[in-house]
Order: C-alpha cells, then sequence, then structure tokens
C-alpha cells in the first residue's frame, strides 16, 4: 500500500532534520540509479512523499523513515546523517549536543544515534524516547543477521516481534533477531526511555 501525505509533517522552524534527511535520501537514491518512482514502489512511499522529504518540505515518521531506508539499503542512522569515524586515535568521543537526533513529527518519538563511531564493530547504539501513549507502528523487518538488544532505563515499553509481545519494566533487558517487523509501544502514562544495540552478523 502507497503512504500518503498524511503520514508525515512539516519539519518545526528550526529543525534543519528534515533538509539533511532529504539530501541524503535523494544522494542514496542517485548513487543507487533508482528513479523516484522505483524508490515508490521498493519502499511503498508514495512519489509525491519522497519528492517533498528530498527537498526538506516534509519530516517524515518514524514507519515512512524506515520504508526509504531499508529501500534504499541503508540504516536509518546513514540517512539522519551519523557522525564520520575519526580516521584515527584510541577513543573517538561524540558529545550529547553534537548527537543527530531523528524527532517523528506526528508522535514525539525521538531516536539519539548515540554510537561516537557508527558501524566499528558491526554495531550501532541509539536510544529511543517514547512519549506517554506513543507506538513506533510496525517497523519493517532487518536484513537476516540483523540482530537488536535493549534495556528499558525508564518506564514500561512493549515490543511486538513476529506476531509475539513482551512488555518490558525498568531494568528489563531483551534480545532478538530483527529479520521479522517489529515495533516499540508505550502504553501507560508516563514517559519510556530505552537504549538499543544494532548488529550486523557479516
Amino acid at each position: 500500500m502507497v503512504e500518503q501525505d498524511g503520514d508525515a509533517a512539516e519539519p518545526q522552524h528550526g529543525d534543519d532534520l528534515a533538509g539533511a534527511f532529504g539530501g541524503n535520501v535523494r544522494r542514496r537514491r542517485e548513487e543507487a540509479g533508482l528513479t523516484l518512482e522505483q524508490l515508490s514502489t521498493q519502499s511503498s512511499v508514495s512519489r509525491a512523499m519522497l519528492s517533498k522529504v528530498e527537498r526538506g518540505e516534509k519530516s517524515p515518521t518514524i514507519g515512512v523513515a524506515s520504508r526509504i531506508a531499508h529501500a534504499l539499503d541503508a540504516s536509518l542512522s546513514d540517512l539522519i546523517g551519523a557522525p564520520a569515524a575519526a580516521a584515527s586515535g584510541v577513543a573517538i568521543v561524540m558529545r550529547k549536543n553534537d548527537r543527530p537526533v531523528f524527532r517523528d513529527p506526528e508522535t514525539g518519538f525521538e531516536r539519539h544515534m548515540v554510537s561516537a563511531a557508527p558501524g566499528a564493530g558491526g554495531a550501532e547504539m541509539v536510544v529511543h524516547y517514547l512519549p506517554a501513549q506513543v507506538s513506533t507502528g510496525l517497523l519493517p523487518a532487518y536484513p537476516p543477521g540483523t540482530e537488536k538488544q535493549l534495556v528499558v532505563l525508564e518506564g514500561t515499553l512493549t515490543v511486538a516481534i513476529g506476531g509475539i509481545s513482551e512488555t518490558l519494566n525498568t531494568g528489563d533487558s531483551l534480545f532478538f533477531q530483527a529479520d521479522a517487523d517489529h515495533g516499540f509501544a508505550n502504553r501507560t502514562n508516563a514517559p519510556c526511555e530505552y537504549i538499543m544495540v544494532i548488529s550486523r552478523r557479516t
């Protein structure tokens, strides 16, 4: 089903995420030799929506952004603008204020990229913030060999994976194979925060 324009919202004033995300989508699409129509077919996101995203006129929801990333064989961090790893040095530091942050304009869900060297060791680390009564919806399956581990820092999190559901409280952790559709929900009246490690076995 092709995504309709209602599944994204106008970028907030002063937020340059839409422009950076859109520029990266266009670059990856052109590098892959795909037309907007072809990317629309592969991602189930309308051509009109993709065009607006590429021009920075729309900030995608987490669901739309994830489908675009998967269709381009890219990680969401790649499209958000993950920091480049340092060419040399024993330690790499990324300050909190330098984190790339994805904000869902409809729900307030936030995805903070906290890996100072994304991809080092075949893994990346993110922090997710889910406001009260917010869900990501089902996100598309990752390629086989992709694994996710998470620990709940605050609140209660419900994780849906391939038809099953697990509810986690503060301090609980979970490991799962991410090669099935999955989603995250906060069904309480308090915010939820969790840290997640995404790894890809080669």
